[in-house]
């Protein structure tokens, strides 16, 4: 308003001025023929006529540009604040949808979802990424309750064993030597059990912090044909033919852990086996990964990624003697996380698994090498 107004004020006089000459000029003529006195009284009063004439113009001009230049800045200034009242509605839409979601959220709702319907921009990118997240945490804490429950009745079970072999022995008042060395045995392997079990549980919650406490060079091949040396006698008693192949490889993590992964693999190959089988295991350094193959039960295609979950079997526990707790894969799993290395598997044709974990790359030179010269 106050540049339009000096603009117009500035020039409105001038234009009034030469709107209105030829008119002047025409007096100033017609002036010249008569009395020189008359004509410069007449030109003067004329003059300070149209002087007098210009300015109020121009005022009363100026006064109703003010005019109409306030009521339309009053009329658009309404206007932008429901328009701008409206647009920020509009925009911020998403975000209190967003924001509402989150306060409904809890522990029995994690299943509902923002799902936004609008264009594809920065506000839509961040509803999606906040139902991914939500994918993910129901996940996460559909596992951790169905982890929980899993334990609670893995552990309740041989205490369940426990509990009725001591009634069994109390009901007695004279159990014979034979009936009491059967006690005595079954109580141990119920013991032996839960000891499994809760071993088990440790390492998988000492592996699942994601962090090593330790690092230095492990020689992977010969910690692989250690733990094969010690499954000897095992394999031979069930028939198993153990055929390994190891190359010198480096791996830089935890030598506990990393005997840990490869002897819950072992046990795996050879529990989960028929007799006369073969179990194969190769470590090759080209590829830098850890392959055991055994031959076995079929497993199905769609059933091999739930493997890797915790008390997660091919078929229903029996609690029969030297069967697993259901464990083994997920260790593996989160042993080989630990070590920034991927562990896979899929069914084999003709029944069994394989079982591959492949390390990331270790520049440290020679296995035996420095844990200073070594790096990722």
């Amino acid at each position: 308003m106050t540049v339009i107004h000096l603009l117009v004020r500035d020039e409105l006089e001038s234009r009034v001025v030469n709107a209105v000459d030829p008119e002047l000029k025409g007096v100033w003529t017609d002036l010249r023929t008569g009395d020189p006195a008359e004509f410069i009284s007449s030109a003067e009063a004329g003059s300070h006529a149209v002087t007098q004439t210009v300015q109020v113009a121009t005022a009363a001009t100026l006064q109703r540009l003010l005019t109409v230049s306030a009521i339309a800045l009053a009329v658009f200034a309404a206007l932008s604040v429901v328009l701008a009242w409206w647009m920020a509605g509009r925009v911020l839409r998403p975000v209190g949808l967003i924001t509402t979601t989150a306060r409904k959220l809890s522990g029995e709702n994690l299943h509902q979802r923002i799902d936004l319907k609008a264009p594809p921009g920065e506000l839509k990118q961040l509803a999606d990424t906040f139902d991914q997240m939500l994918g993910r945490i129901e996940q996460l804490v559909t596992a951790q309750q169905r982890f929980a429950a899993n334990a609670a009745h893995e552990l309740r079970t041989p205490l369940a064993v426990q509990r009725a072999l001591a009634e069994i022995g109390l009901a007695d008042p004279d159990p014979g030597p034979e009936r009491i060395r059967w006690i005595r045995r079954q109580l141990i392997e119920a013991a032996d059990n839960s000891e499994q079990l809760i071993e088990s549980l440790l390492l998988l919650a000492a592996s699942h912090g994601g962090g090593l406490e330790r690092r230095e060079p492990v020689a992977l091949g010969e910690t692989v044909a250690s733990v094969a040396a010690g499954f000897g006698d095992e394999a031979r008693t069930q028939g198993i033919t153990v055929k390994a192949s190891t190359d010198p490889m480096t791996v830089e993590g935890d030598p506990v852990l990393l005997t840990h992964l490869v002897r819950n693999l072992m046990g795996n190959a050879i529990r989960y086996n028929h007799r006369g089988g073969t179990i194969g295991i190769r470590a090759a350094a080209g590829d830098r990964s850890l392959e055991i193959t055994n031959t076995g039960p079929a497993v199905p295609d769609e059933d091999v990624p739930l493997l890797f979950e915790p008390f997660r079997r091919l078929k229903e526990r029996r609690h029969a003697a030297g069967e697993g707790v259901g464990l083994g894969l997920s260790i593996v799993t989160s042993i080989a996380r630990a070590h920034g290395a991927e562990a896979t598997a899929e069914a084999n044709p003709g029944g069994g698994l394989t079982v591959r974990v492949v390390f990331p790359d270790y520049s440290g030179g020679s296995p035996g090498s420095s844990c200073g010269a070594g790096r990722w």
